[in-house]
């Protein structure tokens, strides 16, 4: 995509809806003997979300798994919306749409696999990690540099204000 049709199109974001498994994690699963899952989630990714929110950018997750692993991180960062369980994430991006009387120009949506696939194609703006699947990196507005769960969500968030000229002043309060 040409760099002014990016830029412009990343001018009208107001909200980041993201994928959890392949783009804040690095799609891996740990489970113990007892059968306890835990997911690894990077803390540039978290400091990412963070400089969204102190710039006023609203952030929903949107997952296919119902995990309270993903509540906890939703708590942990202040998630404005958290959906699981969701097979139909376009329809999530719709209610969200309509929730914050935005139009779908106004949300980024952010995944790495086929799941992801119609709400990347429905979402004003559209990105994935390096390593997602093919058939995504070829479909979305954006392929970041860096790999899911590895700092991919920070480097999409810094774009955001970037483009947006929405500096953050760094301060003692954090």
């Amino acid at each position: 995509m040409k760099l002014f049709a990016l830029n412009e199109k990343l001018k009208k974001i107001k909200l980041l809806a993201m994928d959890i498994d392949g783009t804040l994690t690095d799609a891996s699963l740990f489970y113990s003997a007892t059968g306890e899952m835990l997911k690894r989630f990077s803390t540039k990714d978290g400091m990412g979300i963070t400089l969204l929110h102190k710039a006023g950018i609203k952030t929903a997750f949107v997952t296919s798994e119902d995990s309270p692993i993903v509540t906890a991180r939703a708590n942990k960062l202040k998630i404005d919306d958290v959906f699981l369980g969701c097979h139909d994430k376009s329809s999530a991006l719709k209610e969200l749409a309509t929730k914050y009387n935005m139009t779908i120009e106004n949300i980024a949506f952010f995944g790495d696999d086929v799941n992801d696939f119609h709400a990347l194609n429905l979402a004003g703006f559209s990105a994935c990690p390096n390593d997602a699947m093919q058939i995504i990196r070829e479909n979305v507005d954006y392929v970041c540099r860096t790999n899911g769960g590895h700092g991919a969500a920070r480097e999409l968030a810094e774009m955001i204000l970037l483009i947006q000229n929405k500096s953050i002043v760094l301060n003692e309060n954090w």
